[in-house]
Parts: C-alpha cells; structure tokens; sequence
C-alpha cells in the first residue's frame, strides 16, 4: 500500500520538477519591461522595506537561490542576480521575501530557523538509523533504534510542513510588492511571476507529502511489531 502511495508521489515529484523548470526556462525567455535585474530589484525590495543589513550576493549554480538568516545575504544564482527577465523578478523577490519575514519577525520563520540545528543532523543521521533499526527489529526484536529512527524522520517531516507556510508567504509579499512597484508592469508579466512562483511552491509540497508517506511507512513496521 505505502509503496503503491510513495511511487505514485515519486511520479509527481517528477512530473512537478518537469513542470517548474520549463516555466522557469520559459518566463526566463520574457523580458521584463522595467529593463532591471534580479539583483536590483532585490536591493530595490530591500531598500523599499527599510531593510539595509541584507546584502544581494551572487551564488554558483542554477536555482540555488536562497535567503541566508544566519549571514544575512540574499543569495541569487547566476541566472537570477544578471537576468533582466520575469523568472528572474520573481524568484529575486520571492527570496527578498525572506528577508522581510526575518525583519518582521514572522513567526513560522523564526519557528523554522530554530529548528535547523537540530534537523540537519537529524537529516543527516536518519537513513542509517532507520535502515540498522529495521534489521536489528527483525533479527532480534529490538525497537529501539528504530524508534529513534521514527522520531528524527518525524522531525524532518514536521519542518518539511512548517517550510509551506514560509515559501507561501514569502511568495505573497514578493507578488504584492512587484505590483504595487510596478517592477512588473504588465498582467501578462504579473501572471507570468505569479505562475513560475506556484510552481517553485508546488515542489515544497509534493517534497512534504513524500516525507509525511515515507515517516508513515517506518512507524507502521515500528507499531505494527510492537502491536
């Protein structure tokens, strides 16, 4: 049964990926009107909401785009930092977006960054718990491991779920603020940011419900044999 549910969200994931870089390829193709660059519109954004301790740095790779609480950078690929392009607007505000909810203290973002410490490692640890606490069950009847196992994977699942509210908000202010400063003058160009932002957010979900199936399958063998 869970592996019928985890291949069918494998195929969506896929599916979702597929999706989200031929939109972004194909609004990275549509020039912005207002001629600027992911790089100053996300200083524009910053300034615009009194933030002046972020800097807007330019990173190594394709869609590594983040926003960086602990150095306080904005951090655009290539792509994004040069790109003069509605793709290019939108994921350099989404990022800002990040920004604004660290300067105004949002809540699930505080909840969030106070929860990486311990869900890195965690992360880190927890395929190798799960697969040694699965064998030592079944040739010894020990649960223990695994249990440790059930409760780190639960961990990373909760902050998979918490990081939805977070990318949707950020997607949010980045969408208000392009429109109310007409970085994107256009509807076609607003829909365009608007369509290459829901489908960035689209992968956050399907990667939750991967980790809510994956955590379920491991606590049904964990409760199944202590049952």
């Amino acid at each position: 049964m869970y592996w019928i549910i985890f291949i069918g969200i494998m195929v969506v994931s896929w599916i979702v990926q597929f999706i989200f870089k031929n939109k972004f390829k194909k609004y990275s193709e549509m020039p912005l009107s207002s001629g600027l660059s992911g790089a100053e519109i996300a200083q524009k954004m910053l300034n615009e909401n009194g933030i002046n301790d972020v800097q807007v740095i330019s990173v190594e790779g394709q869609l590594t785009d983040h926003y960086n609480p602990a150095n306080r950078t904005v951090n655009l690929s290539p792509d994004v930092y040069h790109g003069r392009s509605v793709a290019a607007a939108a994921v350099a505000a989404h990022e800002c977006g990040h920004a604004v909810q660290h300067a105004t203290a949002y809540s699930w973002l505080q909840f969030r960054s106070a929860m990486v410490p311990i869900v890195s490692v965690a992360s880190r640890l927890t395929t190798w718990v799960l697969m040694i606490g699965v064998i030592m069950m079944a040739f010894s009847g020990n649960v223990y491991v695994l249990a440790i196992g059930v409760g780190a994977l639960a961990l990373t699942t909760l902050f998979s779920f918490i990081t939805l509210p977070v990318e949707f908000d950020a997607s949010n202010r980045a969408l208000a603020w392009l429109n109310a400063s007409r970085i994107t003058h256009s509807t076609e160009e607003h829909d365009g940011a608007k369509d290459a932002l829901k489908w960035a957010a689209m992968t956050y979900v399907v990667a939750a419900l991967s980790a809510l199936v994956t955590l379920l399958y491991y606590a049904s063998i964990l409760f199944g044999r202590r049952d």
